[in-house]
């Protein structure tokens, strides 16, 4: 039975997800890692495992995070929405600057 998931993703993260998987089934096969090696080391079912490299977002993402430490990857999860790296956040935050710094006046004490 299909999610409602599947329907309620825009097409640019279904893809992005599917090509997340893609990557991850490429980077085991360099590794001559099989499927069930990946399912021993990562704790999980085999038939998760296989919805992990089909990019399926019913996945819990603990899965994909421990596919790509598995195959040495994990520090990629760390980056993925570093503050560094956000664009918007970046522009958000300089437009919010004051155009003027100016000292609040204190009443002098006798």
């Amino acid at each position: 039975m299909r999610s409602s998931l599947h329907d309620l993703l825009p097409p640019p993260t279904r893809r992005a997800l599917a090509k997340l998987g893609q990557d991850i089934a490429i980077a085991r096969r360099k590794r001559h890692f099989t499927v069930g090696m990946m399912v021993e080391r990562m704790g999980v079912a085999t038939n998760t495992y296989r919805r992990v490299e089909k990019g399926d977002p019913t996945v819990a993402m603990g899965a994909y995070a421990m596919a790509l430490f598995v195959l040495g990857l994990g520090d990629a999860v760390g980056e993925l929405v570093d503050p560094k790296r956000d664009e918007v956040g970046l522009h958000l935050d300089e437009a919010r600057l004051p155009k003027r710094v100016r000292l609040k006046k204190t009443p002098t004490s006798l």
